[in-house]
């Protein structure tokens, strides 16, 4: 069975489910894997790389491409 197949499969078995504890279980589950996997595969940035966000960061405060973090919550909460 390839993953597509997999994921249709659990898909149509996770909607038949009737217990909330089970899927309270499956949704932490999946979080905590998912942040696992993304520590895993997270990988240091190297010196030149630093360097270089940094610049942009500076060249985006110059030039002003920054928005408050006021702001920025005002349009998240929009996207809901």
């Amino acid at each position: 069975m390839d993953l597509e197949a997999k994921k249709i499969s659990f898909v149509q078995e996770f909607l038949r489910l009737q217990n909330e504890e089970i899927i309270n279980g499956l949704e932490k589950m999946l979080h905590k894997r998912k942040a696992e996997l993304l520590e895993k595969e997270m990988k240091p940035m190297s010196m030149q790389q630093f360097n270089k966000e940094i610049d942009q960061a500076l060249d985006d405060s110059k030039n002003g491409r920054l928005i408050k973090a006021s702001e920025l919550k005002t349009k998240v909460q929009k996207w809901s």
